[in-house]
């Protein structure tokens, strides 16, 4: 039901808008046609739709659908049906019934009042349904009871024939025995005398009131309620009235007999007897109100009228008096009774005029005091009746006092002569006297009638009688009585009126004073308790009163100056007396001078009089110790520290004692310290020349005989005043009574400070500054101090601050108003602060500067705090005091002292948070149009001007800051306005981007302005244009031509514009995210346009008066927060963070509503699995690339959209996030506690996050962002919910050491800066790390907030101990992320050569142990991604041995661990382990190879694993390693691998084809070259052919017949060279088309063999071309050939050699390793290119290899041109600096780079110009890889010695410089050393894919230790900056090295390759 009432609430402020709303309502409710059912029965939710229904109607008063009122009429008209049970829900009671008609009627009644039509059908059926409710039949009369009930509250409309009807009813039925015995009675039998006793003593009262059951009583009391009603609603017949009147009138004669009668007279007692005597005393009242309500209705016979009134108020007087002496008079219902019977009084009496009042005055006054005899005296109240005669009491008073004054008069007069007569006390022992209860009680109505009727005439009647009772009594020992007079004229007097006022102000402090002069006698031991009472609680309490009551500004500046006066009359009078204590004496007087000061302002001018009473005032606070504690920090001298730190409540030592610890007092003198103006005299002269400070000092004062001791104990005072700023011999100077002025000085300004933070009272209209600076700062102003003087007042300024800021951080706990008052408070003083830096006074200047510097350290929230950089901006500089403007010095000294506090701030808040401190900078720009001003424009563009910020090494701010963030900096690029340009040389310069950003937020608030006004204007011109209707009945011709022919239905109200474009832009956000979500690309510039204007809109919005759709508004603001995430792309974000640094710089209001929207929208990212993450994404960085050649795990395709794009939108993000934190961090606990829930949801799961290498720099930009959020518990904001900072810290932790648990990788990006800011944000998050504050709470007792030990941790799990176990998972976590942030850093500046781990501390044998624990208990996997860090760490490699045997069973799912237990060592000792594998993860395809070699003995168990993986694997992806595969036959005792390999090549014909080709090519050449092998090779060629016929034999048809004809085309374009051998050359390319003629294409399924994804569809029979060689004939032909997978319509040409005598196999191996290169160079991202050209051989001399498209070799080159490569590339791509060339030197530096990684590597040699080719867009390519690994020409002379071929030519290229120093240079040094360190990383794969041939008899193999020097050129043992300056070395080394010249002018010479 709540929610419907809520929505019927909403609904009603706007019923048009959610009309649908409203018809969802009614279809709830039950259908008319069931309600016209015969025995309907209603729902729950429907009686609650009904309920809603009727609460709408009632709320709106002009909505056109009548659906809803119809919906209410049919249950009206239903409601008889409901007096059954069975109409209602089951189990509901009646009270839940009588509860629903109450409400329904309730919302009946308040809609008939705002529908006439409504009304009227109302009116129709009312009668009917009451007359069905009395004559309910039923069995349970409780429904229509209640429904009568209900109508007895609520009665709806009725007609009048109807209302007679039921009148006449109710009488007869419910009434007749009330009917009756007023018949009998009519003659008046009962006679009542004064006191209301029964003249003829009738008892019948009790007798007959046995005899009434409740029930009857029920009924009557309906009966008479719904009477008055009717008469309320409808003028019934005059026959009734009358008849009514007797009625009533004999209820009242009864209810006076019935009230005196005795309790002990009831049979019945008890809790029946009590509810029988309030339903009967309910029936009286109802009877009452009844009676009073016929009486005040017209009647035309006025004398007969007279009598009834008069007999009538007789009635009610005397039944009053019957309440008062009733003993139920403390019954609710009794005073309820007598309330009503007051209120007829007063009716009755202000009828026909007030002639009653004369008649009615006479017996109410007696009625008065009796109430007041009767009436409780205590402080608590007098009682109910006693209120209800006040109230009565002052209706009549101002009734009359306009009407009849003089019985009004009389009437008070005689109240207050009441007081004299009862002056004989009644004595009631020997000591005391008892004050009657009826004076107190007298005086206190005629205070209160005073207060109420609040009329001078009234206070000049009473107060005289009082004055006169108070001076006739004994003041000095003083009863109750006076007390209670005195507490009365104080009200009196609080009225304000001066005559009044004056003389009891006189006679208050009169009386106070008189209290002083009998202190110390001998009669003050034996005064009465009254008479302290007096001094220190009535007359403080009236003071106080008065001050707070008085409202005339004339008599508060009279009163302040009085009780001033009053305090120094004190403070003087107490010191002079012996033995007594002044604060006793001045303590009970502060509260009322607080009060009287609240309203002071203490920053106007002050008269010399009341300044010289001020100062009085404080120098007794400080002489009679009552200064109150203050709040001072342990550590009060250090003001630059950022804690809070513990505080304690110091006392501020007075000269007369300690303070007197009253709270009351305290409160009083922190209130008037706001109110008391600076005590500055104008000499220090004035001060000893006073009389009350010389007094102190004269033989009279019980001082006077120490004056140089008090003077010393007032310098001491002081200098513990001033915190010990100021030592007490400095103060020697100083005489006793500066002392004491700098005394009350230091209390003064402290005690301002401390109470509130030092805020003051100002006037509203006031503009001077609230804050105490204000005053303090006065004291330095006053010329000639001496520096002693100087010096007090400036530690008292300070001490003050201190004081300040120790109240202020004492805030920080608070939330809602108390938070927003310390903010305003920080804002006033920065503000005042900021004003003061323009003050003539030096001294000033300078501390102003000092303290905003503290303030702005201690609370950087004022960084942005809006008025602040008003102030600092504009007002400074703009108001300058008019009285010095003319002084040029004064100028530009203040101007210079500007631009240097201006600069600092703007600097400091951008380094904090540069989002929103430019949002702040374009707001105020905007919105002061400050480009149209004068002198200051120019100062504050100079200063932006020079302003600018980018990534890394900041010149305006020393340190790691915030805007270091590379994140942060590119958010901040983002709300510039502009995007990040991501290069190394990135500035922004604020003040051109504020211009850009200022000048566009305009436009676009301008446009929205624009297009409202216009609307506006058009809508008015409408409004006014009203077309004229003719008189007639029918339309005018020209109304009938707007409107119709027709009647128009009536026009619903029309649409505001706002809500126009709130709607429209609404549909055009979701357009917007529709197409987003389908794929579509979002226009950046049309999305970023619609996102301003609507932002715009949302601003006008907020700042305009009208109403606004609220469903629109919301929906649009969302939108605004949510698109850029639903887009979720870098343009989109930046869009997204530039609106959102808007919204929340111009509306800081919508701060926390736009962080919500965001906190939800990044919450769904993190549900929907999208940018960081996405976890389950596919192709997942280069681990997925790989797979599963050197990555475990299944090969997968690439996905839809790149995830690098939304990452990079999620760093984005959390760079704004991060930016937020910094501002909300100090004053929006509401804020924070968003971003809590934000981050606990982020770092509850921690394998959420995509492990993506791109993902590095933004992941742990966000557990930064969590650090620097849970180091806020450390400064006190979040110190409530310390624990679950605490849970979120180790989820944090958990979440950043899991990031490890993936083996380490790079990425490179399209734009240049990527790496860079990836390492910039691992080296952000490791300094915080290194330097994250800790809080000395957080290990109590040796343990942390969770006091556990081998307990579970609802994060860690089980632990042993958490302090412990914390602190090692902290160094491992910085450990792992200092590495990381070095291998980034490497990756980021690849050629700086400086090395940054050689200053770190070494890590010992046992510290490696203990971080490899650690990272295993934590996951296993980042154990094995240490040892994979770390490769030749044997403290690292052993422990992870150790912990895989312990926990073999746990990470059986880890590949990585295989290594750890599958040793040699293991398959020797057949160790039990290896069961193990048949459960283990598949590794890499590489990895697998490692397992096939001759040390791991081709163990079973090992064996099977293997094939498993291979099994796991397509045959596509296996194919790659054929040559390895067949290799592992050798040692397949077992013959798992020869049934793999069958079972392979039944699955794929291409595995079999290559399979078959790769046999037969090495039993060939054994048999080719006759070798003689080992018996173990002779095995292993014996299997070869039985492999090879039994794949043939396992084909299937249609697998043979590929077979066949795809080696027998091949063969016969193989078998073209031995038929060209006998040609002459000239005749050789004929002869080669003449054979190509021959061959025809025998299907479509042919395929390449170098290139099985390359259909062949047809020869180009022209393309043959021999080839030069010395013995056979090789040719080249050209293939037309189709993608397999693509457009078999595509056709492209591909060109193949045909190679005969040689041998390609060796070319074989080193381009697998180049293509393993190629295919983690491209993983990465990184831009090297390689050529791994096909090659396959299909005979012992014969082979088909690939043609490198669109190449020339460097020889052919030399052959058509004299010049070096320089010269070809000008001549090919233009000349040096076009982009031509210089895109073919890009393309020549990555192609030279690849190389050069690959040739270090494989040790190529025999690299002459004829094995180098440059295609077509100038890339390098190398081919011939006979000479490879340890071989060489010349017999392995290795004349080549450099790793790779880099000739002159080549370096004229690469460096243009010819010193290695130019861009090209560094670029080809960069790329060679990011391609070393990627085949670093995939070490183990290459080498494995290397080690498998080595038995292969490749001439590679033939001497040496080949795979030993491969190892050691990747040197594996040296860190990444140690690899990276090794391949700088060789890069240096290679450069034109003297052997390459050497070596191409050998083969120029020798076979004439041109060099």
């Amino acid at each position: 039901m709540e929610a419907l009432t809520e929505l019927c609430d909403l609904t009603s402020k706007n019923p048009h808008q959610y009309s649908s709303k409203i018809a969802w309502i009614c279809k709830r409710c039950p259908p008319p046609e069931s309600l016209l059912s015969g025995s309907p029965r209603i729902s729950r939710p429907q009686l609650h739709a009904v309920l809603a229904t009727a609460r709408f109607i009632s709320q709106c008063p002009n909505y056109d659908d009548s659906t809803p009122r119809n919906t209410v009429l049919e249950f009206i008209r239903s409601i008889p049906s409901s007096f059954g049970q069975s109409f209602w829900p089951k189990s509901f009671p009646n009270a839940s019934i009588a509860s629903f008609y109450n409400e329904f009627l309730g919302y009946v009644v308040k809609t008939t009042e705002l529908y006439q039509d409504f009304s009227t059908d109302v009116a129709g059926f009312m009668g009917g349904i009451v007359f069905a409710a009395l004559d309910d039949g039923s069995s349970d009369l409780g429904i229509s009871r209640a429904f009568l009930s209900g109508l007895s509250e609520s009665f709806p409309p009725i007609i009048p024939s109807d209302a007679n009807k039921l009148v006449t009813r109710l009488l007869d039925s419910f009434l007749s025995a009330c009917s009756a015995a007023s018949s009998s009675n009519t003659s008046g039998n009962i006679n009542v005398d004064g006191l209301g006793t029964p003249a003829n003593g009738d008892n019948r009262g009790a007798s007959s009131f046995k005899e009434e059951s409740m029930e009857t009583l029920e009924k009557q009391d309906i009966a008479f309620r719904l009477i008055e009603r009717v008469i309320d609603k409808v003028q019934i017949d005059p026959n009734l009235l009358e008849r009514i009147r007797l009625i009533t009138k004999e209820q009242l004669r009864l209810m006076t007999s019935f009230l005196k009668i005795r309790k002990h007279d009831w049979i019945e007692q008890g809790s029946s007897l009590k509810a029988k005597i309030n339903m009967k005393l309910s029936v009286y009242k109802a009877a009452a109100k009844l009676k009073v309500r016929s009486h005040v209705v017209p009647d035309s016979d006025g004398k007969s009228s007279k009598k009834l009134l008069h007999g009538a108020l007789a009635l009610l007087v005397e039944a009053s008096e019957a309440c008062l002496y009733s003993v139920w008079r403390r019954l609710r219902t009794c005073e309820d009774l007598f309330n009503s019977l007051l209120d007829g009084i007063s009716k009755i009496a202000f009828t026909r005029g007030g002639h009653l009042l004369r008649v009615l005055l006479i017996r109410f006054k007696q009625l008065v005091l009796l109430t007041c005899a009767q009436a409780e005296t205590g402080g608590s109240g007098q009682g109910a009746m006693f209120d209800s005669v006040l109230k009565t009491s002052c209706e009549i008073i101002e009734y009359g006092w306009t009407k009849d004054r003089t019985p009004v008069d009389t009437f008070i007069m005689g109240l207050a002569a009441s007081i004299r007569e009862h002056n004989d006390y009644e004595e009631k022992d020997a000591k005391e006297k008892a004050v009657p209860v009826v004076q107190l009680n007298v005086i206190r109505l005629l205070a209160e009638l005073n207060v109420q009727v609040n009329k001078a005439e009234v206070v000049d009647t009473i107060l005289p009688l009082f004055i006169e009772n108070l001076e006739e009594g004994d003041a000095s020992t003083p009863g109750l009585l006076r007390l209670r007079i005195l507490d009365a004229v104080s009200r009196m007097a609080s009225l304000g009126f001066e005559k009044s006022y004056r003389e009891v102000v006189v006679l208050m402090m009169r009386s106070y004073l008189s209290k002083l002069s009998s202190i110390g006698s001998a009669e003050s031991n034996t005064l009465p308790e009254e008479a302290n009472s007096e001094r220190l609680e009535t007359l403080p309490a009236g003071f106080e009163l008065i001050a707070r009551d008085l409202t005339n500004a004339t008599l508060r500046v009279d009163y302040r100056q009085r009780l001033l006066s009053l305090c120094s009359d004190v403070g003087l009078a107490a010191e002079s007396k012996t033995g007594s204590c002044g604060a006793d004496f001045l303590g009970p007087l502060l509260p009322a001078v607080a009060e009287i000061c609240s309203d002071f302002d203490p920053t106007v001018d002050v008269e010399p009089s009341l300044l010289k009473l001020f100062r009085n005032l404080w120098f007794y606070v400080a002489l009679f110790g009552l200064a109150p504690p203050v709040l001072e920090s342990l550590k009060s001298n250090s003001m630059t520290s950022n804690s809070a730190g513990s505080t304690t409540a110091v006392s501020i030592h007075a000269v007369n004692g300690p303070y007197m610890w009253n709270p009351h007092w305290c409160s009083a003198v922190k209130r008037i310290s706001q109110g008391t103006p600076p005590l500055v005299v104008s000499s220090v002269k004035w001060l000893e020349d006073e009389l009350e400070l010389n007094a102190l000092h004269n033989p009279g004062s019980r001082r006077g005989s120490g004056n140089e001791k008090a003077a010393a104990s007032q310098r001491a005072a002081l200098s513990a005043a001033l915190g010990g700023r100021v030592e007490v011999w400095a103060m020697s100077t100083i005489s006793g009574v500066k002392a004491t002025y700098l005394l009350a000085v230091a209390f003064l300004e402290i005690i301002r400070f401390s109470s509130n933070g030092g805020l003051l009272n100002c006037s509203p209209n006031s503009t001077a500054s609230r804050s105490a600076f204000s005053c303090a700062f006065e004291y330095l102003k006053s010329p000639n101090l001496a520096p002693a003087v100087f010096q007090c007042l400036m530690a008292m300024v300070h001490r003050a601050f201190e004081t300040a800021l120790s109240w202020l951080e004492d805030q920080v706990f608070e939330t809602g108003y108390p938070m927003d008052v310390r903010e305003s408070t920080l804002a006033v003083h920065a503000c005042f602060l900021i004003k003061s830096l323009s003050q003539r006074d030096e001294h000033v200047r300078e501390v102003s500067v000092k303290l905003l510097a503290q303030l702005r350290d201690r609370f950087p929230q004022i960084l942005w705090n809006s008025s602040c950089l008003d102030f600092l901006l504009f007002s400074v500089h703009n108001d300058p005091p008019s009285a010095i403007v003319s002084d040029p010095a004064w100028i530009s000294s203040v101007r210079s002292l500007y631009q240097k506090i201006v600069r600092e701030w703007i600097i400091i808040s951008l380094s904090h948070a540069p989002c929103t401190s430019q949002g702040l900078l374009q707001e105020k720009l905007c919105k002061a149009n400050m480009w149209q001003k004068a002198q200051p424009t120019t100062d504050v563009v100079s200063l932006l001007s020079e302003i600018r910020i980018g990534p890394g090494k900041s010149d305006c701010w020393s340190g790691t800051k915030t805007a270091n963030i590379p994140a942060v900096m590119a958010a901040a690029a983002a709300s510039s306005g502009g995007n990040l340009k991501l290069t190394e040389a990135f500035n922004l310069e604020v003040l051109s981007t504020a211009i850009v950003s200022a000048t566009v937020k305009c436009n676009h608030s301008g446009e929205i302005a624009g297009m409202t006004r216009l609307y506006e204007n058009m809508e008015k011109a409408d409004d006014d244009f009203e077309p004229a209707t003719s008189p007639g009945p029918g339309p005018s011709s020209f109304s009938r031509l707007i409107s119709g022919a027709f009647p128009q239905p009536p026009q619903p109200k029309k649409e505001s514009f706002g809500s126009i474009l709130l709607n429209k832009f609404v549909r055009l956000l979701q357009k917007f995210v529709f197409s987003a979500e389908k794929g579509g690309d979002v226009d950046k510039s049309s999305f970023r346009e619609t996102c301003s204007q609507a932002a715009a809109l949302v601003l006008s919005t907020l700042d305009s008066d009208s109403k606004t759709n609220v469903e629109s508004f919301s929906q649009l603001l969302r939108l605004l927060c949510w698109c850029p995430a639903y887009i979720s792309t870098i343009d989109a974000m930046e869009t997204g963070i530039f609106i959102w640094t808007w919204l929340v710089s111009a509306a800081p209001q919508l701060g926390p509503v736009v962080l919500a929207e965001l906190v939800d929208a990044w919450l769904w990212t993190i549900d929907t699995k999208r940018g960081l993450f996405a976890s389950d994404t596919r192709y997942s960085g280069p681990a997925a690339t790989l797979r599963p050649h050197l990555s475990p795990g299944e090969p997968q395709s690439p996905p839809e959209k790149e995830p690098v794009q939304q990452i990079q939108a999620h760093k984005l993000w959390i760079g704004f996030f991060i930016d937020r934190l910094e501002v909300v961090q100090h004053d929006s606990v509401v804020q924070l506690l968003l971003l809590g829930r934000m981050l606990q949801a982020t770092t509850k799961l921690p394998w959420k996050f995509s492990h993506h290498p791109a993902a590095t720099g933004t992941f742990f930009t966000v557990m930064l962002f969590g650090l620097k959020f849970c180091s806020c518990q450390y400064r006190g904001s979040l110190q409530k919910v310390r624990l679950g900072l605490q849970l979120l810290e180790d989820g944090i932790y958990r979440a950043s050491l899991v990031w490890f648990a993936h083996e380490p990788e790079w990425f490179e990006a399209d734009h240049g800066n990527f790496a860079h800011s990836e390492a910039q944000s691992m080296s952000s998050f490791v300094h915080f790390l290194q330097n994250q504050p800790t809080d000395p709470r957080i290990w109590e007792n040796g343990n942390s907030l969770f006091n556990m030990k081998d307990q579970f941790h609802p994060v860690w799990g089980p632990l042993e101990n958490y302090a412990t176990d914390q602190e090692k998972r902290k160094q491992l976590l910085l450990m792992l992320c200092q590495h990381e942030a070095d291998r980034l850093e490497v990756w980021a500046q690849p050629v700086n050569s400086k090395d940054s781990t050689n200053a770190r501390q070494r890590i010992s044998s046992e510290k490696w142990v203990e971080y490899t624990r650690t990272a295993f208990a934590v996951d296993p996997r980042i154990a094995f991604s240490l040892g994979a860090r770390f490769p030749t760490n044997p403290y690292i490699k052993a422990e992870l041995t150790q912990l895989v045997e312990s926990h073999i069973l746990e990470i059986r799912n880890i590949p990585e661990a295989l290594p750890y237990f599958v040793t040699p060592k293991a398959v020797n000792d057949n160790s039990p382990l290896l069961q193990q594998l048949p459960y283990w993860a598949a590794c890499s395809i590489t990895q697998a190879l490692e397992f096939f070699t001759p040390a791991y003995k081709g163990h079973p168990r090992v064996m099977a694993y293997i094939l498993r993986v291979l099994e796991s694997y397509p045959p596509s992806k296996v194919t790659f390693f054929m040559p390895q595969l067949i290799q592992a036959l050798r040692y397949d005792d077992e013959m798992l691998i020869e049934g793999y390999l069958l079972r392979a090549a039944q699955r794929s014909d291409v595995f079999a084809h290559i399979l078959i080709w790769q046999l037969q090519v090495i039993i060939l050449f054994i048999c080719f070259k006759c070798i003689i092998v080992k018996k173990k090779t002779q095995a292993f060629l014996a299997l070869l052919p039985v492999v090879r016929e039994h794949i043939i034999d396992g084909f299937g048809p249609e697998a043979r017949d590929v077979f066949r004809r795809e080696f027998d085309f091949f063969e016969k374009v193989t078998s073209i060279s031995g038929v060209l051998y006998p040609l002459p050359k000239e005749e050789r390319r004929d002869g080669i088309r003449r054979e190509l003629e021959k061959i025809q294409l025998d299907g479509d399924d042919l395929y390449l063999p170098t290139a099985p994804n390359k259909l062949v569809k047809g020869i180009q029979v022209n393309s043959g071309i021999p080839l030069q060689s010395a013995a056979k004939v090789p040719i080249m032909i050209t293939f037309d050939v189709a993608n397999r997978d693509g457009d078999p319509k595509d056709i492209t040409p591909q060109a193949c050699i045909f190679k005969v005598g040689d041998d390609c196999r060796q070319d074989v191996l080193a381009l697998q390793v180049i293509s393993l290169l190629k295919d983690i160079f491209a993983a990465v991202g990184l831009n090297l290119y390689l050529y791994p050209y096909g090659v396959l051989p299909t005979d012992p001399e014969r082979g088909i290899i690939e043609v490198v498209p669109n190449s020339r070799s460097r020889s052919q080159m030399g052959e058509t041109t004299d010049g070096g490569l320089y010269e070809i590339f000008q001549q090919d791509f233009g000349p040096v600096g076009s982009p031509g060339f210089e895109a073919a030197r890009e393309n020549f530096i990555v192609s030279s780079a690849g190389y050069a990684v690959a040739s270090l590597l494989l040790q190529p040699k025999d690299r002459h110009n004829g094995n180098l080719l440059i295609d077509s867009v100038g890339r390098l390519v190398h081919i011939d890889f006979g000479f490879i690994l340890e071989t060489s020409p010349g017999g392995n002379m290795r004349f080549e010695n450099a790793h790779f071929k880099l000739s002159h030519e080549m370096t004229q290229l690469l460096d243009p410089s010819g010193s290695m120093k130019s861009d090209t240079w560094h670029l080809f040094e960069s790329l060679c050393v990011k391609g070393y360190l990627l085949a670093r990383r995939h070490m183990n794969g290459i080498i494995n894919t290397v080690l498998m041939m080595v038995e292969s008899g490749l001439p590679c193999f033939s001497r040496g230790d080949p795979i030993g020097n491969l190892r050691k050129r990747f040197r594996p043992e040296m860190s990444e900056r140690e690899a990276a300056n090794h391949m700088i070395h060789i890069c240096a080394d290679a450069y034109n090295k003297w052997t390459t010249a050497g070596y191409d002018l050998i083969q120029y010479l020798q076979q004439g390759i041109e060099k």
